[in-house]
């Protein structure tokens, strides 16, 4: 059991009314209040802790045998001495898998989620601080790619950051998956009939071999390309026919990518008070390589810098976050000013 508080509401989240796919307004959002936490103190730091892909807010506190969960790690941390602070667990799931937690005209304003209703509700509800040296966000994979967005869309809402085996790179990390993609589009006669034998295979069995590259093909394309006009309201990177890249699309795509547009602006990165990034040697989506670019990247101005890797893959990477929220407790600010 934890030694804390779990909390969790269901929060109106008034960013993501009228959104395109008609995802719920209506989301869970978890707060844990450390053991000892007292309502009406001073104020508590905050770290908004960013699911995965395919994720969701319950989906943090699913039990798993033998390994730790979140609430254990986090109440091993505060055990050992580690300054006490609120987790966050926001909902960023949609019809599609996930939002890349951005603002996108394919899926809806799911970082103005962040910085407008979740934070704004736990800000009137719990005792909490609200400098930005007193406010972290960290996510793994998806969720570490919100991270990077998030502190490049929303400026002074955030000074410190972790990112766990983020989205980075994009050439290594979703290019080497289009051609399966393409051929599995190809097989099925389009996107629209694709998706019906997908939602189909779901009901009655579970996701295929191929499925994973088509629905993060096509949750990406929501995220970073979106188009009303085209089947399920996505443009695709490359064309369907032939498979060959579609450069205007894909240049779409890269400008979202963190280590484009880091590198344009890295001065806003380094102005952070605190950045932890890793990845795994073995990552199966080639992301070590984008994490050793941004960690070169933010390197050398005022932000502390720690960049780790690790000898494991992308998947049951959970136990990472002992690092990084170990590394943030101690650098959060602990009074507002």
């Amino acid at each position: 059991m934890p030694r804390g508080q779990l909390d969790i509401r269901t929060l109106h989240c008034a960013a993501l009314a009228g959104n395109p796919r008609g995802d719920p307004v209506d989301r869970p959002c978890a707060v844990y209040l450390p053991e000892g936490y007292v309502a009406g103190a001073r104020g508590y730091p905050v770290v908004v802790l960013l699911h995965a892909f395919m994720g969701s807010a319950p989906g943090w506190f699913n039990a798993a045998p033998f390994a730790p969960g979140i609430l254990d790690r986090l109440d091993a941390l505060f055990a050992a001495g580690a300054p006490p602070f609120l987790a966050v667990f926001p909902d960023g799931l949609t019809a599609l898998g996930g939002s890349q937690w951005i603002d996108s005209p394919g899926n809806g304003a799911y970082g103005q989620m962040i910085v407008q209703d979740v934070l704004g509700h736990v800000d009137r509800t719990y005792a909490t601080l609200t400098s930005p040296g007193a406010r972290a966000v960290a996510g793994r994979s998806s969720g570490g790619y919100g991270a990077w967005q998030l502190m490049r869309r929303f400026p002074g809402v955030f000074g410190h950051m972790a990112s766990h085996s983020a989205d980075a790179y994009f050439e290594y990390c979703y290019l080497p998956e289009f051609p399966r993609a393409a051929s599995a589009l190809a097989q099925a006669g389009g996107v629209d009939p694709w998706w019906r034998g997908f939602e189909r295979r779901i009901r009655e069995t579970k996701m295929g071999g191929d499925d994973h590259a088509v629905v993060n093909l096509l949750a990406m394309a929501a995220a970073y390309s979106p188009d009303p006009a085209q089947p399920l309201g996505v443009a695709l990177p490359f064309d369907l026919a032939t498979a060959r890249i579609d450069e205007r699309v894909w240049s779409a795509w890269l400008a979202e990518d963190p280590v484009r547009f880091v590198e344009r602006d890295p001065e806003a990165f380094r102005r952070l008070q605190s950045v932890f990034i890793d990845c795994g040697t073995r990552d199966e989506f080639g992301l070590r390589w984008g994490a050793r670019m941004l960690a070169r990247m933010v390197g050398g101005g005022r932000a502390t810098v720690v960049h780790e890797e690790y000898e494991d893959g992308h998947m049951g990477t959970g136990y990472r976050f002992d690092r990084s929220l170990a590394f943030l407790a101690g650098r959060l600010e602990r009074e507002q000013g």
